[in-house]
């Protein structure tokens, strides 16, 4: 389930996601999602490298990288399936490890 929030961004930080969300054909909100995803993704393997994940930011950069325009949108949807997946995972591990620390 999607819940709603208000974001304030500067004008470079909007600015970039509009660029971002043209480049790919996805919508303003579907990046901000999927930068945030990716950040999770990125400080669990910086934070914990012995976790395992299926798929690593390295190869999301590589494959957004690669990414054409004309490639299939169900392709698209599945390595963004693929990248949501993962980082329920991650904050599914992080969680009970920042909620012990929070009581410290």
């Amino acid at each position: 389930m999607l819940k709603r929030y208000q974001v304030l961004l500067p004008d470079w930080l909007e600015d970039y996601i509009k660029q971002i969300a043209e480049l790919f054909d996805l919508s303003f909100s579907e990046i901000i999602r999927l930068e945030i995803c990716f950040s999770i993704l990125s400080s669990t393997k910086s934070f914990y490298p012995k976790y395992k994940m299926e798929i690593t930011p390295k190869e999301i950069l590589e494959s957004a990288h690669g990414q054409k325009e004309e490639e299939e949108e169900e392709e698209k949807h599945r390595l963004m399936s693929k990248i949501y997946f993962e980082t329920r995972k991650a904050v599914e591990y992080r969680l009970p490890i920042l909620k012990k620390q929070k009581k410290k």
